[in-house]
């Protein structure tokens, strides 16, 4: 099986590895960090994954995931690195020659992962009481402190892959650090030139994740080009698609949460889906083309959370999904436009958002996350 190992500068990781090209994954267990892994195996590449709650066992259930891959046992390696310890990560980064910087930074709390935070304070908004006070306070204050440490984490990824004689970062930011700007024209093309509007993100607690995104983003270019690293930029959107990890994960709540009955009515909003297939081609097409440098928006749709609703009824018609919009009454929010042709121009193609939402929900269904309808859904190729 594929050898886990805490990084050490002393010595060889244990598991002696084929010729093929090595490369390091950070953040490798999570949702779009377990497909990179998947697809670089897949393309031939070694892979040592970095994961900073590892445990040094074959019984290790959440990173279960890894060890089952097509090509784990020959070309992946597992170790203990966490962003904000130079050290582990420079010996992760040792005899790499490229780095998918993937993983999101966290504070010395361990359960502050920049996700989770932002799911935890908009699910305490929905609720009342003390105790749900105290919560939504704690969010906030950790909240707060994810600008420094993101920055500061960054900032040990890239000076630790410079030291390690790395040649090529593919850093993932997200959609967060671009489209926040209340103040953008909606006749605004959104590309790779738009940014987040810092202060406006800063004004609200939920948004200091995209604060955080933004300044990370902007750390890792700068650091990179003092250091003289090859970085190319993924900025992918929410992302659908099958998880290759058990737990829930940010967007796999965002339709788990319609499903269930957890929300009485939606927003008036619009939000860009992306299928996490596109998103792995895209970190891997930014690697693999030498003359890939800055920014690729990786979004495949804009939809109206009315329009994503109904999708989500036509294709599961058994569960009670809300017709209910916040703002009944006001004018829709309209879709924005926006290009992905930085990525198209490297010969990607974007998966339709129905079979993207129709892959998410049957494989929520198979993990155990959702309830089976009573009526058995019908073949795929029905709705698709």
């Amino acid at each position: 099986m594929p050898s886990i190992d805490k990084a050490t500068d002393n010595g060889e990781l244990k598991q002696r590895q084929p010729e093929q090209e090595l490369v390091c994954v950070t953040g490798a267990g999570g949702f779009i960090g377990s497909w990179v892994v998947k697809e670089l195996l897949l393309r031939g590449y070694r892979v040592r994954g970095t994961a900073r709650d590892l445990v040094v066992s074959a019984s290790d259930r959440k990173n279960a995931q890894l060890l089952a891959l097509q090509g784990a046992h020959e070309r992946l390696t597992l170790c203990r690195a966490n962003v904000l310890d130079y050290d582990g990560l420079r010996a992760a980064f040792r005899g790499c020659k490229g780095v998918f910087h993937v993983a999101s930074s966290v504070s010395n709390d361990p359960a502050s992962s920049l996700p989770l935070l932002c799911l935890l304070l908009e699910v305490s908004g929905f609720l009342q009481g003390p105790r749900t006070y105290l919560l939504h306070l704690h969010v906030l204050l950790v909240l707060q402190d994810l600008v420094p440490v993101t920055v500061e984490g960054t900032r040990n990824v890239i000076s630790a892959a410079a030291d390690a004689d790395v040649r090529r970062v593919v850093f993932t930011s997200s959609y967060g650090a671009v489209h926040m700007d209340p103040n953008r024209s909606p006749d605004t093309v959104l590309d790779e030139t738009c940014w987040s509007d810092y202060d406006f993100c800063k004004s609200t607690g939920l948004r200091h994740c995209c604060c955080a995104k933004m300044m990370a983003e902007i750390t890792a270019t700068e650091e990179a080009a003092k250091r003289g690293l090859e970085l190319a930029v993924v900025v992918p959107s929410m992302t659908m698609g099958p998880m290759l990890q058990p737990a829930l994960n940010f967007s796999s709540n965002h339709v788990a949460r319609y499903l269930t009955g957890a929300e009485p009515t939606y927003p008036n909003a619009v939000a860009t889906y992306t299928d996490v297939h596109d998103v792995t081609h895209a970190h891997v097409l930014v690697y693999e083309h030498p003359e890939a440098c800055g920014r690729y928006l990786c979004i495949g749709a804009v939809l109206h959370r009315t329009h994503f609703l109904q999708l989500l009824s036509e294709l599961f018609s058994q569960y009670h999904i809300t017709a209910k919009c916040e703002d009944d009454g006001k004018p829709m929010a309209k879709p924005y436009k926006f290009s992905n042709r930085r990525l198209t121009d490297l010969g990607l193609e974007f998966t339709p958002v129905r079979e993207s939402l129709y892959e998410r929900v049957t494989c929520l269904q198979k993990k155990g996350h959702l309830p089976l309808p009573v009526d058995p859904l019908a073949p795929k190729c029905a709705y698709l």
